[in-house]
């Protein structure tokens, strides 16, 4: 069933209307613009989302849907954007939201930039739910990666398709990277009901009915009333407007970046290629967060756990202050599995992946600085989630979501840092911060760039040359305004620890100092503003 299929088919006859307004760019890559003419032309689509309004047993409702056959239902930065739209007008026309993703994930052909559309997506959700406005979720077969780990898994409501392959990585991925199937029948819709990740599994004819139900009691004596205004009200919305706002958004954010900024950086120091950083980032004798916190940090505190019963060797969460600044500190732990205080030195186990507990370990830090009004500082540092049975039962993808959701939204001022790796949802969960400091050969990617290989051509062969076109260097980040600051590696600081953690630490407790004395309302304002123009030039 197509998107356009399914949403003729939970709206009352003669009711639905679109809003999306026309994509008629092409990327500039010949192949991926290949690609995006021949979804076009087999589906009759010019994008991956589909987004309208139209009335379910006579409630209006916006709807939005992802058509799987264009890309996989990849989310780029132009499907992104029209995500964004369609959540923001029904916030202002104070209507239900149901969604319905069928979703590969995020667009590997755009890379790191449309990874973090996931951000922007989460925020208007987070925003829809603030307004007291439901949000219901139908998971379709199938539905992975970025889009399970934000708007898919933010729903009040949430059922999916019968059968429907739900997963936080898809299992052609998982076989490329670990080279083994993923355990049979673990993210079927069937299985997630089971394990609590799901509240229905219901055939697409069964939607309405069951919307509908949700809706009378969500909506409560005010269902009408939020129902918004008129169906043509708002309909004027178009392209210009919404540049109009996502300018007076970027003014609002301060950040710069671009072009000049990507320069800028390489004449410091030094042009450094994609795979160099990669194999530097991977190195066993890389410092990481805990040698940081041995190095700069001081007064430091470690805690563990939840507090509610779970622990993650995964994540550390600490007290510290670096410089004078005082902040709560969470981020990936590279301890080795000899428990011994090391960073991973030659011969070291694989450090242990962040899985929902970490997550959720996570959370508890964000909701200390919330109630503190301190600093909050995340560590990203992780080849990836955690991905097995326990994982995916777990509820990963939710709890990446909530990350997202409770990040954008926090109070307390925050702080990023990229030290090393950056792969996938599990350093993507603790991205979003007033301000990002990547180390020079720190990077971000939507995947281990061997599984976006996997993904595009059927081989982790072509990893480099991946990760090169997806701009995932701490370089190409800083043009694009996902990092601020870059702190150098003199040339690598797995040969030089000590001065390059001294110098980072500086670095810290000067921007969490800067961060403190910032106005509140103007540094969440800027926040918010920098997510939302992300990937608009």
């Amino acid at each position: 069933m197509t998107a356009l299929d399914l949403l003729q088919t939970v709206v009352d006859p003669g009711t639905w209307h679109r809003w999306d307004e026309p994509v008629t760019t092409l990327p500039r890559d010949p192949g991926y613009r290949a690609d995006v003419e021949r979804a076009r032309a087999r589906t009759g689509l010019d994008e991956s989302v589909v987004t309208g309004e139209g009335r379910i047993r006579g409630r209006r409702v916006a709807l939005i849907a992802c058509e799987f056959a264009f890309l996989a239902g990849s989310i780029g930065v132009d499907a992104g954007e029209r995500l964004v739209r369609a959540v923001e007008r029904a916030t202002r026309e104070r209507l239900p939201l149901l969604a319905s993703p069928a979703s590969g994930g995020t667009r590997m052909q755009e890379g790191t930039i449309a990874f973090l559309q996931m951000v922007k997506v989460a925020a208007a959700v987070t925003d829809h739910k603030a307004a007291g406005l439901p949000y219901l979720v139908y998971l379709r077969h199938p539905t992975t990666g970025g889009v399970l780990a934000s708007w898919g898994s933010l729903g009040h409501l949430t059922a999916a398709e019968p059968g429907a392959l739900i997963g936080f990585l898809g299992p052609r991925v998982h076989q490329a990277l670990y080279g083994e199937e993923f355990p049979r029948g673990v993210q079927l819709a069937e299985n997630l009901l089971a394990n609590g990740l799901v509240d229905a599994v219901l055939p697409p004819d069964a939607l309405a009915p069951a919307a509908a139900r949700a809706l009378a009691v969500l909506c409560g004596e005010d269902g009408e009333r939020h129902g918004g205004t008129s169906a043509g009200a708002g309909a004027g919305v178009d392209r210009d407007e919404g540049a109009g706002v996502a300018a007076e958004a970027r003014r609002a954010s301060g950040v710069e970046g671009g072009a000049g900024a990507d320069a800028a950086a390489d004449r410091v120091g030094g042009a450094v290629d994609t795979a160099e950083s990669l194999r530097r980032s991977r190195r066993p004798e890389r410092p990481g967060l805990r040698a940081l916190l041995r190095t700069a940090g001081r007064d430091v505190t470690p805690l563990s756990g939840t507090g509610a019963g779970e622990r993650d060797p995964g994540l550390l969460l600490a007290l510290a202050r670096f410089g004078g600044a005082p902040c709560v500190v969470l981020g990936h732990d590279r301890l080795d599995d000899d428990g011994d205080g090391g960073d991973g030195g030659p011969g070291a186990s694989r450090p242990p992946a962040l899985g929902p507990a970490g997550l959720r370990e996570a959370r508890r830090g964000m909701r200390i600085a919330a109630e503190l009004g301190l600093p909050l500082l995340t560590v990203i540092d992780t080849a990836g989630a955690a991905l097995s049975r326990e994982a995916e039962e777990g509820g990963l993808a939710g709890e990446i979501a909530r990350c997202l959701a409770d990040l954008v939204t926090l109070p307390a001022p925050t702080l990023c840092l990229l030290l090393g790796q950056g792969a996938g949802g599990g350093a993507l969960a603790l991205l979003p911060a007033d301000r990002v400091l990547a180390a020079r050969h720190a990077w971000l990617s939507p995947l281990p760039p061997e599984g976006a290989s996997a993904i595009l051509y059927r081989t982790t062969e072509r990893a480099y040359e991946v990760a090169e076109r997806q701009g995932v260097r701490s370089a190409d980040l800083l043009a694009h305004r996902v990092v601020d600051r870059i702190v150098e590696e003199t040339p690598d600081a797995a040969d030089d620890p000590a001065p390059f953690l001294t110098l980072l630490g500086e670095a810290l407790g000067a921007e969490l100092t800067a961060l403190r004395a910032r106005d509140r309302d103007e540094r969440l304002t800027a926040r918010r503003a920098r997510y939302r123009t992300l990937g608009l030039g």
